[in-house]
C-alpha cells in the first residue's frame, strides 16, 4: 500500500501519472504565464473603474450595482465555456486555448477602449464586455492546470497561477500609481491621461502574456476512450448538450463542493466589498474628504487618495506573488484546508488593523496589513482550487471549475444587491465601516473551511479511483 505524506491528500496513480507526465518548473511557469496579463485586466477592474464612476458623478452608494457585471456575466459565462471546453478538441488547437485566447483578444480591445468613455453608461457597457472575455478567458485556464499537471503537482500549478494572479494584478497597482507621478492632466470628463496610460500598458499585456502560454504549451490528447465519448455526447446530444451537463454538474455536485459554497458565501462577498471601498475608506481616513461634496471625485485630495489606494493593492499584489511561492510546499505539508484557514482569519484582522492603525502623517504604515491580505489572496487564488481538483473527476474539470466560479459570483451578486442597502442604513455610509464588515466576512469563511474533508467529501468514483491506488 502506497502510504500517504500527512495532511497532503497527494495519492497519484500509475495511469494518472502515465497520461499527464511529470512537468518541470519552467514549463509551468510558462503555462500560468497567461495568467498575469488575465490578471492585470482584474487589476484594473479592482482599481481603476470605480474611480472613473466616480470622476463620471456616480454616487458611491450606487458602486455595487454599477460593478454587477462581473458577477452576472461570471454567473452565465464561465460554466457555459468550462462546459463546452469539456466537450472540444481540436488536433490543431486543442480544448482550452482557443478558449482564453478569444477572451484575451476582448480584453485587450476593451482596455484599449476604456480611458475613452465620457458617461457613466458608457462605462457600464463597456465593463460588461470587459467581464465577458475575462470570464471567457479564465475559465479553460483553470481546467487547463487540472489537465496538465498530475496530482502531486497541483499545488504547484495553481499557487504558480496565483504567483502571476499577484505579478499581473501588482503591474497594474503600479502602472495607475507609477504613472500618476509621471503624467498630469485629464480629459474633458476628468479621467487623467495616467489611468490612460495604464489601460494601454493592460491592452499588451493582455493578449501578449497568453500568446506565450499558447505557443510554449500542448494540450494533452485525450485517450481513445475520452475521444469515443466526445464523439457520442456529440452524436446523442447534439451541439447543445454542454448546457445539459451544466445542470447535470450542480445536480451532482460533490458534498465538497456544496460546502464550499457556503465558505465562498462569505469569502467573495467579503473581497468584493474590499475592492469597492478600500479608496474610499483613504479617502475619508487621510485626506478628510467629504462624501457630502458632489464633486469629491474630481478634487486633488481624491486623486491623492487613489493613487495611494494603488499603492496599497501593489503592496497587496506583490505579497501575493511572494506567499504564493511558499504556500503549495506548506499546503502540501500540512494541508491546504489548513493553510486557508489561518490565511482567511489573517486578512479578517488585517481589515480591522487597516481601518483602525493612526496613519497620521506616517500613511507607509498601512502597507503592513496589506502584506497579510495580499497573503490571503494568493490562497484565495489558489488553495481552493488545489481541494477542488481532488474531488472532482478528471473528464468534468472544465464544467466544475464554471461551476465553482458560479460560486464564487452568486455571493459577488448577492453583495451587489444588498450592500449599497447594509452600508446606508447599517454601516452609517462609512467606508472604513464597511471594510471592517468585510474582515468580519474573511474570518467566518476561515473558521468555516474546516469543515470540508476532500477524501470524504469527493466525488465517489474519485474516492474508488483514490482507494484503488493505494492498494
Amino acid at each position: 500500500m502506497t502510504k500517504r505524506p500527512s495532511g497532503s491528500d497527494n495519492t497519484q496513480s500509475v495511469a494518472d501519472l502515465a497520461h499527464k507526465p511529470q512537468m518541470s518548473m519552467l514549463q509551468i511557469l510558462l503555462l500560468n504565464f497567461g495568467f498575469f496579463g488575465i490578471q492585470y485586466s482584474f487589476g484594473m477592474q479592482q482599481n481603476a473603474i470605480s474611480p472613473i464612476y466616480q470622476i463620471l458623478g456616480a454616487d458611491p452608494a450606487d458602486l455595487p450595482i454599477l460593478n454587477l457585471a462581473g458577477p452576472v456575466t461570471g454567473l452565465l459565462i464561465q460554466p457555459l465555456i468550462g462546459a463546452l471546453s469539456d466537450r472540444t478538441w481540436s488536433d490543431r488547437w486543442g480544448r482550452r486555448k482557443p478558449f482564453f485566447l478569444i477572451g484575451a483578444i476582448g480584453c485587450s480591445i476593451c482596455l484599449f477602449l476604456f480611458p475613452f468613455v465620457t458617461a457613466v453608461w458608457m462605462a457600464v457597457l463597456l465593463l460588461w464586455l470587459l467581464d465577458a472575455s475575462n470570464n471567457t478567458a479564465m475559465e479553460p485556464y483553470r481546467a487547463f492546470i487540472a489537465d496538465r499537471l498530475p496530482n502531486n503537482q497541483l499545488a504547484k500549478g495553481f499557487l504558480t497561477q496565483s504567483l502571476f494572479t499577484g505579478a499581473g494584478s501588482a503591474l497594474a497597482a503600479l502602472s495607475l500609481a507609477g504613472l500618476e507621478v509621471v503624467l498630469s492632466g485629464a480629459t474633458a470628463v476628468g479621467i487623467p491621461y495616467w489611468v490612460f496610460g495604464a489601460f494601454m500598458i493592460g491592452a499588451v499585456c493582455s493578449i501578449g502574456s497568453v500568446l506565450v502560454s499558447v505557443l510554449s504549451t500542448k494540450e494533452l490528447p485525450p485517450t481513445p476512450e475520452q475521444r469515443a465519448e466526445l464523439e457520442r455526447k456529440k452524436k446523442e446530444e447534439g451541439s447543445f448538450g454542454f448546457v445539459r451537463d451544466v445542470w447535470v454538474a450542480i445536480i451532482e455536485m460533490p458534498r465538497g463542493l456544496k460546502k464550499l459554497s457556503v465558505v465562498y458565501l462569505f469569502q467573495w462577498y467579503g473581497m468584493q466589498i474590499f475592492w469597492q471601498y478600500l479608496g474610499l475608506a483613504m479617502a475619508v481616513t487621510l485626506w478628510s474628504v467629504d462624501l457630502a461634496d458632489k464633486n469629491y471625485a474630481k478634487s486633488e485630495a481624491f486623486a491623492q487618495a487613489t493613487a495611494f489606494s494603488a499603492s496599497l493593492m501593489a503592496v497587496y499584489y506583490i505579497s501575493c506573488t511572494i506567499a504564493a511561492l511558499f504556500l503549495a510546499a506548506l499546503a502540501n505539508k500540512v494541508g491546504p484546508r489548513n493553510v486557508h484557514m489561518v490565511c482567511l482569519i489573517l486578512a479578517g484582522v488585517c481589515f480591522y488593523a487597516l481601518t483602525h492603525i493612526d496613519a497620521t502623517g506616517k500613511h507607509w504604515i498601512l502597507y503592513i496589513p496589506m502584506v497579510g491580505i495580499g497573503i490571503a489572496w494568493a490562497s484565495i487564488m489558489g488553495v481552493p482550487y488545489i481541494m477542488i481538483s481532488r474531488m472532482i473527476r478528471r473528464d468534468r474539470q472544465g464544467v466544475y471549475m464554471g461551476v465553482v466560479n458560479m460560486m464564487i459570483v452568486i455571493p459577488q451578486l448577492i453583495q451587489t444587491l444588498t450592500f449599497g442597502w447594509i452600508f446606508e442604513n447599517l454601516l452609517g455610509g462609512s467606508p472604513t465601516n464597511a471594510l471592517v464588515f468585510a474582515g468580519v466576512c474573511l474570518a467566518i469563511a476561515g473558521v468555516l473551511i474546516q469543515w470540508i474533508n476532500t477524501r470524504k467529501d469527493a466525488d465517489p468514483l474519485v474516492q474508488a479511483e483514490l482507494a484503488a491506488a493505494e492498494k
